[in-house]
């Protein structure tokens, strides 16, 4: 990789690539509508030398091939990643994410770049029956529309890189944590001890399990993977990594890290049932044994990933009124 195109730059994972790729001497072309995303996540790039911002958006195909010319690898971050409320926008899902892949990939296919890294979802299993799940697992009813709209993303890489020739990474996050973290229920509890600490509402019964994976642990997976090419030895020249850690919390059980972290002992409200929202996954759980095939393994825990998200958010309050 000497010059890497990044959708989705101003975003968490986004940002966090831009900087790790910088700091190893790799050119990066940032692409965002900022629409989520927050330019003060650049703040470091925009004064180096080798990084380039353009402002635009996905469904722009002419300014987003435009953009992409000269760079020969693309990670595709960019998408809306409003699972809880779907439902309210079910257009937006299609066209940002699905819609947008395409676009994405057809700016690579008229500039002649044949390496893609997506971010993908743990969602698309659905509440698979197989746990902790591998990725060979079936597919079972989709429970969200952001998740049915990266399964058709998934798809349309593997069929490019079928047709085309294209080498493809695709990686089905469990939730991310970490420094410039923006979008979760660990950012959401934080807000409200924020404004009430002396109380703090959770939707379900707290009962839920998740499993969670520092940015730093992912920039290795998806950085290490690429850089050995596995893709390219693959049968259809696409490789399907799950990124999670080694072990799984309850929702209960990062609230208490949470506020251990904070000092502080709320009473918690329950609204009750074994999901969040319509579309939240009650297990999540992944199996990461091909990945850590390659080599890769976890620098940080669980518990260590929720006390550095919790320690930026506490220093960088701003990002709640940026996010508004």
């Amino acid at each position: 990789m000497k010059k890497v195109f990044i959708t989705g730059a101003g975003g968490f994972i986004g940002s966090n690539l831009t900087d790790r790729l910088l700091s190893e001497g790799v050119q990066v072309v940032g692409w965002d509508n900022f629409s989520s995303g927050q330019e003060r996540f650049l703040d470091g790039a925009l004064h180096h030398p080798s990084f380039e911002l353009v402002r635009g958006d996905n469904l722009d195909e002419a300014g987003l091939t435009a953009a992409m010319a000269g760079c020969d690898t693309v990670f595709h971050f960019a998408a809306n990643a409003d699972v809880r409320f779907g439902l309210n926008h079910p257009r937006r899902d299609l066209e940002q994410n699905t819609v947008a892949t395409f676009n994405v990939l057809e700016a690579m296919r008229w500039n002649g770049i044949k390496r893609i890294g997506f971010s993908s979802t743990g969602s698309v299993y659905g509440e698979c029956q197989v746990i902790p799940t591998p990725e060979d697992a079936p597919f079972p009813i989709q429970t969200s529309l952001y998740a049915a709209s990266k399964v058709a993303g998934e798809a349309l890489i593997h069929s490019y890189c079928e047709g085309f020739g294209f080498e493809g990474y695709i990686f089905r996050f469990v939730s991310i944590l970490g420094e410039r973290y923006t979008h979760g229920h660990i950012f959401d509890f934080y807000k409200q001890l924020m404004e009430h600490p002396d109380y703090l509402k959770v939707l379900g019964d707290g009962s839920q399990r998740k499993s969670f994976l520092y940015i730093g642990d992912c920039l290795n997976a998806m950085l290490g993977v690429v850089r050995q090419g596995t893709a390219q030895q693959a049968k259809h020249g696409v490789e399907t990594y799950n990124l999670g850690c080694d072990a799984f919390v309850q929702v209960n059980d990062s609230i208490a890290i949470i506020c251990k972290t904070l000092g502080l002992m709320p009473r918690l409200e329950y609204a009750g049932g074994e999901k969040g929202w319509i579309g939240d996954n009650p297990f999540i759980y992944l199996d990461t044994q091909k990945i850590r095939g390659t080599g890769w393994e976890t620098q940080q825990t669980i518990e260590q990933g929720i006390e550095r998200t919790i320690t930026w958010l506490r220093d960088n309050q701003w990002v709640y009124e940026a996010r508004l």
